[in-house]
């Protein structure tokens, strides 16, 4: 990029205010951001990160991954063409990607992205018996794998059944680790600026052991009894790799994905939890996908009943704490 390109302050700004309405595990919103001249970089903020369920990072590299996925559709709708560098330093792992800002002439659909990032969430009240339609799973997956990912649509019966059962393996397992299960419930009404609230978590009336719900028990006044129902629509993003540029890609798979949906009135619910443990992870490689490659994450997609109200928002950090504006320092 030219030396001479300046990004006004304000632009800069509502690029990452934009950027950081993206989904992140239990929203830690595990990022930071440096912006300067015609630059912005994005950071792992390892403060961030879920030491029990996470430990690896992937959860947190794959919610960076699609702030940086929002990044990028921000700054086209508001004129300007990112050119991103992921992982530019080897030598610096945590330095996730640069994106160099040049001037474009925004989208036709400029409006429609920005208004599917503002109403984008996750919302985990059950879906509608209503199915989705294969063709409409297969091209959501087909959007998510136009980002560097690969997604495919669990459309079998079998396939279906087998991840249906793994995914409730896996939340019963994260609920007998001690750990886990108290990470879980610390992020949970966790402060004013991070965590899930309460008040976006359905209630539910299944027993501990029997069909669990990841964050189950919230105030909605709602019950559910499985965490995947027959209607569902399954997605998984999987690739050949299971490393930070893999997670990376599935995180901005996941969120063009996601907007996607969320446009057409489609809800996404990640199922994050059969590829935390390694034990349901390797299972899901071998019955679901053949063992030809690693899950990456999994979500359901499905409509919500017409005329639910609007969930509460789930709370954002200030933008000064993920935001160093600091020209001069970037290149």
């Amino acid at each position: 990029m030219s030396d001479t390109i300046h990004v006004p302050d304000r632009t800069m700004r509502r690029i990452v205010e934009l950027a950081t309405l993206a989904p992140s595990v239990h929203n830690t919103q595990p990022w930071r951001w440096r912006a300067a001249d015609d630059r912005l970089e994005l950071r792992a903020d390892r403060r961030q990160q879920l030491p029990a369920t996470d430990p690896t990072g992937r959860d947190l590299v794959i919610s960076c991954g699609a702030a940086l996925h929002q990044a990028e559709v921000a700054a086209a709708a508001l004129g300007w063409r990112a050119y991103v560098d992921r992982f530019p330093d080897p030598s610096d792992p945590d330095l996730l990607a640069r994106l160099d800002l040049a001037p474009a002439p925004p989208p036709g659909n400029a409006a429609g992205e920005l208004e599917a990032i503002a109403h984008r969430c996750t919302d985990r009240r059950r879906f509608t018996s209503w199915p989705v339609p294969d063709e409409r799973l297969d091209q959501l997956a087909h959007i998510a794998s136009q980002w560097g990912t690969r997604a495919v649509a669990l459309t079998g019966v079998s396939e279906r059944f087998r991840a249906e059962r793994l995914v409730l393996r896996a939340t019963v397992l994260q609920q007998s680790v001690p750990a886990m299960a108290l990470e879980e419930a610390a992020w949970r009404d966790r402060s004013r600026v991070d965590g899930i609230p309460g008040a976006v978590l359905p209630s539910s009336t299944a027993t501990p052991r029997a069909h669990p719900h990841r964050f189950a028990g919230g105030d909605l006044e709602e019950t559910g009894e499985r965490t995947v129902e027959g209607s569902d629509g399954l997605i998984v993003l999987f690739d050949v790799h299971d490393d930070h540029h893999a997670w990376l890609r599935a995180g901005e798979g996941l969120s063009a994905m996601w907007l996607a949906a969320t446009t057409a009135g489609l809800s996404v619910v990640p199922l994050s939890q059969v590829v935390e443990l390694p034990e349901t992870r390797v299972a899901f490689r071998h019955e679901v996908l053949g063992g030809l490659a690693h899950p990456l994450l999994l979500a359901r997609v499905g409509w919500q009943a017409i005329g639910r109200g609007d969930l509460v928002r789930t709370p954002r950090r200030a933008l000064e704490a993920v935001l160093d504006l600091d020209p001069g320092q970037v290149r």
